[in-house]
């Protein structure tokens, strides 16, 4: 039967080419009553082709496996080379249980038991049917721990540097213990806490850590400065590789945006970076959508590093979905407003001499009155699911999808212990909803940052057309 005209379309911009109209091939097999008699579905098949109808789609769990079996017998005689073949991998059934898997190995060993079952050497659309919880932020080919270690407050901010020797035995801790995401940045201490990080990582512990740090905000004598010019990306991250001892970052954030510089080209050099192997992958923190997809255009980025939390949601307007649309990462940092949800109110009259919360606009008398019943709610919810008030606070960063990785920071090992028991508390639809509610953009008062003070948070940066070096 000649084709009916059924158009022809790009699926993507890597040239796959697909039928119009596709043809979903579960219902032959499986879930929609019993499998259909294989002679009808075949000549069915052939059928569809004949129109014109080629993208065919199965997977390895309709039937399980049966489908794609089928599939194998309709493509004999000539018919494979006229259709284009998505199948996929991911879901199954495990004895009585249903099983998500995404690791490397069920990846590969999946792929080559659907290419012996449709009996083809290649698949055209391989999907990952649904995705695996378990297995955190490989968009771009950075797998990290699902959840992160901040250790700024080791060094800097949070009041005076902690003890080394503690410090470092706490980030051994945190490894063993799986948390194998560590982020730092050039201004803790400042840099102090990228040498700390170096020590911490002799005797083998780099090979087993992804290592994320940060450029471009720094103090020059008294005054807070932002650079993104290509000469001070690279004597930054070369200065950054040295006090980290390594040769290589994995994660290189621009912590803050320069904004008389065009993105581009603060980018550029860092895709020249990644073409020397110093840095593996590029990251931004607290950028604007418009900036983020700017940057995105000169090379990937891999992961957005912002404020997210129960009481810091503004990202969820713009800077999220862009991220989504986009495939980068999110890296929440704060998760527990800056210790907020550990103690609420009383975490003021707790903080040492020199920690910058104290001046903080939410930690102010006049805002935090207001604050505590936030908290207060919070921990009434916590205390009905068995868990403490900064676990609830945190799982509900990681039950915002597994593109989210949070790095709560701590310098106590007791706490950091808290923080992974977080990622076993699990959330009802209703619970999140319960919580987002609480969480409204009227239940928390006072700015994230003291005002007057710049801090360059969804920052834009001039056209490129007029960049003069």
């Amino acid at each position: 039967m000649a084709s009916r005209g059924v158009p022809r379309v790009k699926l993507g911009s890597q040239g796959l080419e697909v039928s119009g109209q596709g043809l979903g091939c579960m219902g032959m097999s499986a879930f929609y009553g019993a499998p259909k008699p294989e002679p009808d579905m075949i000549n069915l098949i052939h059928h569809a082709v004949n129109a014109g109808v080629t993208f065919l789609d199965t997977s390895d769990i309709y039937g399980p496996k049966t489908n794609e079996i089928l599939l194998g017998k309709a493509l004999k005689g000539g018919v494979r080379e006229k259709v284009e073949l998505a199948t996929k991998f991911g879901a199954r059934f495990e004895g009585d249980q249903f099983e998500i898997r995404g690791d490397p190995e069920y990846v590969r060993a999946a792929c080559e038991a659907s290419l012996q079952r449709l009996e083809v050497d290649c698949i055209d659309l391989y999907y990952q049917h649904r995705i695996d919880t378990r297995v955190p932020i490989e968009i771009t080919g950075l797998e990290v721990s699902g959840q992160g270690l901040g250790c700024m407050g080791m060094s800097a901010f949070y009041g005076a540097p902690k003890p080394e020797p503690d410090m470092i035995n706490l980030i051994h801790h945190a490894v063993k213990a799986g948390v194998t995401f560590l982020d730092t940045s050039d201004i803790y201490g400042p840099k102090t806490n990228e040498i700390l990080l170096g020590k911490a990582l002799k005797g083998g512990v780099r090979e087993k850590v992804e290592l994320a740090t940060k450029f471009g905000a720094r103090f020059e004598g008294d005054q807070f400065e932002i650079r993104g010019d290509p000469e001070y990306v690279r004597a930054a991250c070369e200065a950054s590789l040295q006090r980290l001892e390594v040769d290589c970052i994995d994660l290189y954030y621009q912590h803050r945006i320069d904004t008389r510089v065009p993105i581009e080209i603060t980018m550029g050099e860092l895709k020249k970076l990644v073409e020397e192997g110093k840095v593996k992958y590029i990251g931004l923190s607290e950028a604007s959508a418009s900036t983020i997809r700017r940057a995105h255009a000169v090379h990937p980025i891999t992961a957005i590093q912002l404020e997210w939390s129960l009481w810091s949601r503004d990202v969820e307007q713009e800077i999220i979905p862009t991220c989504r649309e986009l495939g980068i990462g999110i890296v929440a940092y704060s998760p527990l407003g800056r210790g907020f949800f550990t103690s609420g109110p009383m975490l003021v009259e707790k903080l040492e001499d020199g920690d910058s919360r104290k001046h903080l606009p939410r930690f102010q008398p006049e805002n935090l009155e207001h604050n505590k019943i936030l908290y207060e709610k919070v921990n009434e919810l916590a205390t009905k699911k068995g868990c403490t008030t900064s676990q609830l606070a945190l799982a509900w960063v990681h039950h915002q999808g597994n593109d989210v990785v949070p790095i709560p920071g701590t310098t106590k090992i007791e706490n950091l212990e808290k923080n992974i028991a977080a990622l076993s508390v699990k959330l009802t639809p209703e619970e999140m909803v319960e919580l987002e509610s609480i969480a409204s953009a009227d239940s928390v008062k006072g700015a994230r940052y003291v005002a007057g003070v710049p801090t360059y948070l969804d920052s834009e940066t001039p056209p490129l057309s007029l960049w003069k070096a």
